[in-house]
């Protein structure tokens, strides 16, 4: 456990912005793609995109937005690494979050503008899909399980359990997109067509319910009037009530 500090310290006080900043960004990623990518689009050729709007977030990564895509999942993957919970259950599941976003970052899904897959783009795109599952299904065990956890020093506040239903939902939203998006993607795979535009907005939720959740627990929505910003909560545990 973190010794108390001052409510004005700088450390405390970058470490929850730091929090609300990767809510925020996973919040806003798929409509900063679509938008960047429209706008790209204009300003070169003066016309709008065909499509205009990609199948899936992951296919950002064959358009003018990839440093984009691939910074914001890398930025992700560094808050989840090089933060600290409080015990070693805590770290390991924030080292598996890491690991994930960085695989989704590094092996790309299938190109869109492709006719004809050969086995190597099949082996990423699968690879791809796996890490991409495997992410969300750790954020949404965050949510359900790590954010609605409660210090035994705190008392179980009305705004704890209110919270705690914002935890739970978003997480059940994240798993029900997750099983959809792997269901597009494998059913686009087998019948070797490009996978239908549901699969972008079942990500977009997944995204926007995950920056929900976390902008909650870094206390950028519902803030507990009762909490003591001096006491800097693990990133993946966060036991602290809020």
């Amino acid at each position: 456990m973190l010794a108390l500090r001052s409510s004005t310290d700088p450390v405390v006080l970058s470490y929850y912005t730091m929090r609300g900043m990767v809510g925020l960004l996973a919040l806003a990623l798929p409509f900063f793609l679509a938008a960047g990518s429209i706008l790209a689009a204009l300003l070169v050729t003066g016309h709008l995109p065909h499509p205009l709007l990609q199948c899936s977030i992951s296919d950002y990564y064959y358009t003018p937005m990839r440093d984009l895509y691939i910074g914001s999942l890398c930025a992700i993957a560094a808050f989840f690494a090089f933060s600290r919970g409080y015990d070693l259950h805590d770290k390991i599941t924030g080292y598996l979050a890491a690991v994930c976003a960085l695989g989704v970052a590094c092996f790309p899904s299938f190109n869109p503008r492709c006719s004809q897959y050969t086995p190597e783009d099949f082996a990423f795109g699968l690879i791809h899909t796996a890490f991409a599952a495997l992410m969300y299904l750790m954020l949404a065990y965050i949510c359900i399980f790590q954010f609605r956890k409660s210090s035994p020093e705190k008392s179980f506040t009305r705004r704890k359990r209110d919270t705690n239903l914002i935890y739970a939902a978003s997480g059940l939203i994240m798993v029900a997109c997750m099983v959809a998006m792997v269901g597009l993607t494998l059913l686009s795979t087998v019948e070797r067509r490009h996978p239908s535009h549901w699969l972008f907005w079942c990500e977009a939720a997944a995204n926007c319910a995950f920056g929900i959740a976390r902008l909650t627990k870094g206390e950028g929505f519902m803030r507990d009037e009762q909490h003591m910003p001096d006491q800097l909560a693990g990133c993946r545990g966060d036991v602290v009530s809020s």
